[in-house]
């Protein structure tokens, strides 16, 4: 299940590095962040598009109804259950589960258009997205992140310091939070959020390295061969 990124994302205050200059432009992967509810994957989604405003987030479409300051298009694509579903029979969404009585899913088409532009795709989804995103026609070009808390304690903690949700709903989120938690060693990653700063560097880290890796530099051919042309013209 994909979330929505937040309505009050602060300005951009550093953009990442960009494909070289006059070289073709790498294909966008795409970056899959999961973890149990409170772990922090949403803060975290939101300061990475913060650090690169290259980035682009997936919107998810959703049966649920709009809350109150949600806008079509921008928060969730929101959509009847019949909608969803021929949606889902078409081949139209990349992940999609049933959450709480409501059916979440990553639309397709949108996530294709950045990475033929050579942006990369933001996924703040839980581990069953994350998975049926691996299997999809695209799972070679993602690259998966496990958000851990640093203790039980403390994501029990950080799920009541949202003051958002009832009893039920905790107790029910923390169920639910052992589950996902022994999915953790099917991501390419894990990241431990004792502190967002820490976090946040280690997630530019991966994102950097991951970036930089051979097989998504489709110019590094061309500019080797030109190295080697100008060795023979020294000859």
């Amino acid at each position: 299940m994909t979330m929505a990124p937040s309505d009050a994302d602060p300005a951009p205050t550093a953009v990442a590095s960009q494909p070289v200059p006059g070289g073709p432009q790498r294909k966008g992967l795409l970056l899959i962040l999961s973890s149990p509810s409170g772990a922090g994957k949403s803060t975290l989604s939101r300061r990475l598009m913060t650090w690169d405003p290259t980035l682009a987030f997936s919107v998810s479409a959703t049966t649920r109804p709009p809350r109150p300051g949600e806008v079509d298009g921008r928060h969730y694509h929101f959509r009847s259950r019949p909608e969803f579903e021929a949606m889902v029979a078409a081949g139209e969404m990349l992940e999609h589960a049933e959450v709480f009585g409501n059916l979440y899913g990553s639309p397709r088409a949108p996530v294709e258009q950045a990475m033929a532009a050579g942006r990369d795709t933001l996924f703040d989804v839980d581990w069953q997205g994350g998975q049926q995103i691996r299997s999809s026609a695209l799972g070679r070009d993602v690259v998966s992140v496990f958000i851990l808390p640093p203790s039980i304690a403390e994501l029990e903690t950080r799920l009541r310091g949202r003051g958002q949700d009832s009893e039920a709903v905790i107790a029910a989120r923390m169920a639910k939070s052992r589950d996902e938690i022994s999915h953790w060693a099917e991501y390419d990653y894990v990241v431990v959020n004792r502190d967002a700063d820490a976090a946040e560097e280690e997630l530019r880290t991966i994102l950097r390295a991951e970036r930089a890796r051979r097989d998504r530099q489709p110019w590094l051919g061309e500019f080797v061969r030109g190295l080697n042309r100008e060795f023979e013209g020294l000859t």
